[in-house]
């Protein structure tokens, strides 16, 4: 078996081993040696399935010996998918069109959520919009801000594969935002407008109104990227 293609074999068995119950979160995997006697590939390959898994967020690995040695199967991958996404928007793997309308899909289903949710604690998203009353603030300070809003309502929904990809795809949402607000021409009224719009957001899904948060997180997005000249296709 070539070697460049040996370590994709334990990806495949762990794969194999997660999905039908063998390992679980807090699970020690074999041995180095052990898994590569068993897989039929060499300790190299096994080593760089490990490091895979490790970026990836799956596995943690500590050296010597005792509880915290080995690869251990971890319970969180949540920081290796939004790795991931981000070193593919960095490389321009996404179209432009395509995170927005991704965004859009998960950002209705955060505030759907949200709305929904008689326990939700959206005061890290309120600290953010009292934030952006300051004053002082530049244009790209103002939206560095707004991708935080953004993402502490990710955060406060409780799903974790939602918070996950809107932080991978923060540093694009950041980017185009950034780009978009050179060609608006009268900065502060757009600042205005959009604090405006994050407050009636929060109404709305702290008033338990699912269908008008929807409607205004929609408007919002698309209204900025459309503004800004940003907009192909994304409403």
């Amino acid at each position: 078996m070539p070697e460049a293609r040996a370590w994709q074999v334990v990806l495949e068995r762990i794969e194999t081993d997660l999905l039908e119950g063998r390992l679980r979160p807090g699970d020690r995997l074999p041995p180095e040696r052990e898994l590569a006697a068993n897989l039929g590939v060499g300790r190299s390959s096994v080593r760089e399935a490990l490091r895979v898994l490790e970026v990836m967020g799956l596995i943690r690995t500590g050296t010597g010996s005792g509880p915290s040695s080995g690869a251990i199967i971890i319970a969180t991958p949540q920081g290796g998918l939004s790795a991931l996404l981000r070193l593919q928007v960095a490389a321009q793997g996404f179209p432009f069109d395509d995170v927005v309308r991704t965004r859009l899909v998960l950002e209705s289903a955060v505030v759907d959520a949200l709305a929904d949710d008689e326990t939700r604690d959206i005061r890290a998203a309120r600290e953010v919009v009292d934030a952006m009353d300051a004053a002082d603030l530049t244009p790209a300070e103002f939206l560095v801000l707004d991708a935080q809003l953004h993402l502490a309502l990710a955060e406060a929904s409780g799903n974790l594969v939602i918070a996950a990809m809107m932080a991978g795809l923060r540093s694009a949402i950041e980017t185009y935002v950034r780009a978009g607000a050179e060609a608006i021409g009268d900065w502060d009224a757009t600042a205005a407008r959009l604090r405006a719009e994050h407050r009636a957001i929060l109404g709305a899904v702290d008033g338990g109104d699912a269908a008008t948060a929807r409607t205004l997180i929609h408007a919002h997005i698309t209204g900025y990227y459309a503004e800004a000249g940003l907009a192909r296709g994304t409403t």
